[in-house]
């Protein structure tokens, strides 16, 4: 399967470590999922998106990423292939205009429910499903949940709606592949560079919202005790979500089946147990 970070903070912050040089980086995590990569990174509100077939680790183009992305948001994936070949249209994360998600898990006997989930996806999006994966469909079918309630393209989109999105979602596909001995694994992280939500489907997810100790809190101008506590008022300075903790002075949970945790356009904080919206 393939591994997943995502970063949403107040501030613009580097990702180096954890895509290089922390214990559990992707790049170091990558010796086991060896079949693509990509990192998305927001700058002034738009999505830049790098994407690449080889593994992360000896990627000299990862490298380079990794070493200059500054950014208040960042959704980062590594690729195990289980469905498709190895392009890079089948690389994560995939995008659409604002939005951009990552999945980890996968669809068993994909090639046998391709036609009938791909006729789920709205007609106006379809035609922007390029590759042969099961989470490019995954995530069309997102949009095509969203978009009965939102504008796709409108900023401001309200979190309930993104995470009912979501939620529908994994039930539509579910309600098409699920096998009585083989359940579909649903993982996925979705932005539009304000919010981000992120789903435990089956594959494992950890999050942090704080630190043991901040190093930075004597100079940073957003400090505040939220920093090295959990969130009590809703409000977060970062929101982090990594298929494996990484090492370091945040402090990690690690998410339930069917699960959502979520960080709004205000950056306040929202858990979901499964199948319930409620803010905790």
């Amino acid at each position: 399967m393939c591994r997943i970070l995502g970063f949403r903070s107040v501030l613009d912050s580097r990702v180096h470590s954890s895509l290089m040089s922390a214990d559990n980086a992707l790049a170091v995590q990558s010796q086991a999922h060896p079949d693509g990569w990509g990192v998305a990174y927001y700058v002034a509100g738009a999505p830049h998106l790098v994407k690449a077939t080889g593994a992360a680790r000896t990627d000299t183009l990862f490298k380079r990423v990794s070493g200059v992305v500054t950014s208040q948001t960042v959704l980062a994936h590594i690729r195990k292939a289980t469905q498709g070949d190895l392009t890079s249209l089948n690389s994560h994360p995939f995008q659409f205009g604002r939005w951009v998600m990552a999945h980890n898990g996968d669809v068993p006997d994909f090639p046998s429910y391709r036609d009938e989930l791909l006729a789920r996806v709205s007609p106006r999006l379809r035609r922007y499903v390029l590759g042969d994966t099961d989470s490019e469909i995954i995530f069309h079918l997102f949009l095509s949940f969203l978009q009965t309630e939102c504008e796709l393209h409108r900023i401001g989109t309200p979190l309930e709606a993104v995470v009912r999105a979501v939620r529908h979602t994994i039930r539509s596909v579910r309600e098409v592949a699920d096998q009585a001995h083989e359940r579909c694994l649903l993982t996925l992280v979705v932005t539009d560079g304000k919010l981000m939500v992120a789903y435990q489907g089956g594959k494992e997810l950890h999050f942090s919202t704080h630190k043991t100790r901040c190093g930075e809190s004597g100079e940073c101008p957003y400090y505040a005790p939220e920093c090295e506590a959990p969130p009590t008022a809703g409000h977060v300075n970062h929101l982090i979500v990594s298929s494996e903790p990484l090492s370091g002075e945040n402090v990690w949970r690690e998410m339930e089946e069917g699960e959502v945790v979520a960080v709004d356009h205000f950056m306040r904080f929202h858990r979901y147990p499964q199948g319930m919206l409620a803010t905790v």
